[in-house]
């Protein structure tokens, strides 16, 4: 938890915290990333950086272009997030863009270089009402 809320607290403090040595929380923070538990990373506000037009799309995809379609839309820059899921599309893919213009040019040109797409619909962002990477 203390690193869920602060990824860069000192493992002194961590240890700290819990009552044991910092050498005990590298041990263990080092176990839990190369088992695959957790990774540290940094998470950026992208409406900070420019990106001012963020949205999610529902994809269906013909059946036997599913794979292909996966990995075409996971090489696009504009894609953060992708999702195979139930439901009435087969992903969900975030799309993260400068601008309107970027994300016409984006569903327009790009996003048709994807195998097998037979329907999008797009559900743009108006506020982020909660983010959380707790797995809890």
């Amino acid at each position: 938890d203390a690193l869920v809320q602060d990824g860069r607290m000192p493992f002194v403090e961590i240890g700290r915290r819990l009552n044991v040595s910092e050498s005990t929380v590298r041990q263990r923070v080092a176990k839990l990333t190369a088992d695959g538990v957790m990774q540290i990373t940094a998470v950026t506000n992208p409406l900070k950086l420019g990106y001012d037009v963020i949205c999610m799309l529902g994809l269906s995809v013909d059946a036997p272009h599913r794979a292909a379609a996966a990995d075409a839309l996971a090489a696009f820059d504009e894609v953060t997030y992708l999702i195979a899921c139930t439901g009435r599309h087969d992903f969900l893919a975030e799309i993260t863009c400068r601008s309107t213009a970027h994300l016409l040019d984006f569903m327009a040109n790009r996003l048709g270089e994807v195998p097998g797409i037979l329907s999008s619909e797009s559900f743009g962002y108006l506020s982020v009402l909660k983010e959380s990477y707790r797995s809890e």
